[in-house]
């Protein structure tokens, strides 16, 4: 076994272990010092809060690496099918350690947390991290699908507020939810032309044809599973959205009203 496989293999187990050391001891006691109202919540709200804290500091470990790699790893960003895979490939068991981890966690917990869609995303990315953790290949484009952990903190962020029941109106849940809408849609939406684009470009190209028709297809197909999800999820948040910035208007005209009246 070379170095590499060992760092792979002793990153994923880290990130395992300490991921669930998270969700089991650190998030409760950290989220009842910053914010009392923690204690006061029902078991079912703890539970998806230290899920959601859990999300959230993966999100950010994962998805401000994999920015670095986009920008500034040389090496994948020369062959994006066949570049030298180091970085992707520890980013990536940091990310698998943590699926594996979070699936766990919605077994264990299925009556609070359990979501069938979150089940099928994580199997399908797990089932594409492995191709490129076992063969090396698809470094640059698995790295590329991971900046979708960006727009996460945002989405725990505003079931935080949630929880802790501030005003739908209120600036921070307004600002969150406009935030959470674009960087969502950037990272997750505007990238699908220029990402398929990208594959008919490369489409029986020498690097493409090494891949095998079994990573071609799985290349693809759960690329596109990972997307109809994407895309669900986005039309729900932009309705919430627009919902949220509608009434808010509303409740804003009688009060001007108000105010002009009074003036």
């Amino acid at each position: 076994m070379d170095a590499n496989t060992k760092l792979v293999i002793g990153t994923f187990f880290i990130s395992f272990a300490t991921f669930q050391l998270l969700f089991y001891f650190v998030s409760s006691w950290f989220s009842a010092k910053i914010s009392p109202s923690f204690n006061s919540l029902s078991y079912e709200k703890k539970i998806e809060w230290n899920s959601r804290v859990v999300s959230t500091c993966h999100s950010l470990v994962v998805g401000f690496f994999s920015l670095y790699i986009f920008f500034f790893d040389e090496a994948t960003i020369a062959d994006p099918l066949w570049g030298d895979p180091s970085l992707v490939k520890v980013n990536l068991a940091i990310a698998s350690g943590y699926l594996i981890s979070d699936l766990l966690l919605l077994i264990l917990y299925w009556k609070v947390i359990g979501d069938k869609l979150f089940v099928i995303h994580h199997c399908a990315a797990l089932y594409a991290y492995h191709f490129i953790l076992k063969g090396g290949m698809l470094a640059y484009v698995g790295n590329f699908r991971l900046l979708v952990e960006l727009s996460s903190p945002f989405v725990n962020q505003r079931w935080f507020f949630e929880a802790l029941k501030y005003p739908k109106f209120s600036k921070a849940n307004v600002i969150n939810g406009i935030l959470m809408t674009v960087v969502f849609f950037i990272v997750r939406i505007a990238v699908i032309p220029p990402y398929y684009s990208y594959i008919y470009s490369v489409l029986g190209t020498e690097g493409y044809v090494r891949l095998g028709f079994v990573v071609q297809c799985s290349w693809i197909s759960t690329c596109v599973i990972l997307d109809v999800m994407n895309v669900m999820w986005m039309i729900k948040i932009s309705k919430g959205c627009i919902k949220v910035i509608s009434l808010a208007r509303q409740e804003r005209a009688p009060n001007s009203l108000q105010n002009g009246k009074l003036d």
